[in-house]
């Protein structure tokens, strides 16, 4: 198995570069997404005090656009692997029930919220339900107890031009499996990917967020 350096080097490498402005615009969005309902650009301004125009430019930049998704009504329904429709992923944060694109989006997301989650699952191995509580700093429950993620190789790791491309190429491959036998048995009919444990998982989400969001994470 590859060490966390060897799986984050192609990850950091691919990943958005976002500056400072967009790092608060997309931060300010996770939470806004985090209250439970659509986000429309002008009501992401009010929530920052920034201004709708200044909101929007960013909104509609190459390195945020890529990781939206849009009702018909155009307010923002999915966000960086955070979705107020439902998903595979069942994602509890403050009374509201939100989804998550992938396992891993469970074990990041919570750090950028600033809040513990309740997460609920299933494994496609086994369907046997996945439960976890994750706090901004570590996993505080599971069960089942053996629960692994299943992850891609790191040559297999890369970062695409649209949230459905993303989908498609990285999350439909990233599950919590409920064991390391599910896991494995799961991971070799799905070619580029492996086994992480939770505890590499969460620690690898903790890598991505520094590496994302950085100093601007750690004040606000």
């Amino acid at each position: 198995m590859p060490d966390l350096e060897q799986i984050f080097a192609p990850l950091s490498a691919a990943d958005l570069q976002l500056d400072e402005g967009q790092q608060i615009v997309a931060l300010g969005l996770y939470r806004e997404l985090a209250k439970g309902t659509p986000v429309r650009h002008e009501q992401l301004a009010s929530a920052l005090d920034i201004p709708n125009r200044e909101v929007s430019e960013v909104l509609d930049s190459d390195a945020l656009s890529c990781l939206t998704f849009h009702d018909d009504s155009k307010a923002i329904v999915g966000f960086g692997g955070l979705a107020v429709v439902e998903m595979a992923h069942k994602f509890i944060v403050n009374g509201q029930t939100l989804y998550t694109w992938c396992a891993w989006d469970a074990l990041f997301v919570p750090e950028l919220l600033d809040t513990i989650a309740q997460v609920e699952s299933t494994c496609p191995e086994t369907k046997l339900p996945v439960r976890l509580r994750v706090a901004p700093d570590g996993v505080e429950v599971v069960e089942p107890l053996e629960t692994v993620v299943s992850f891609l190789l790191p040559d297999e790791l890369r970062i695409e031009q649209t949230a459905p491309e993303t989908m498609k190429s990285f999350c439909h491959l990233v599950y919590f499996l409920a064991s390391l036998d599910a896991g494995r048995t799961w991971t070799e009919r799905h070619a580029g990917t492996f086994v992480l444990s939770l505890e590499d998982a969460f620690a690898l989400a903790q890598m991505l967020n520094t590496h994302r969001f950085g100093p601007v994470l750690r004040h606000t």
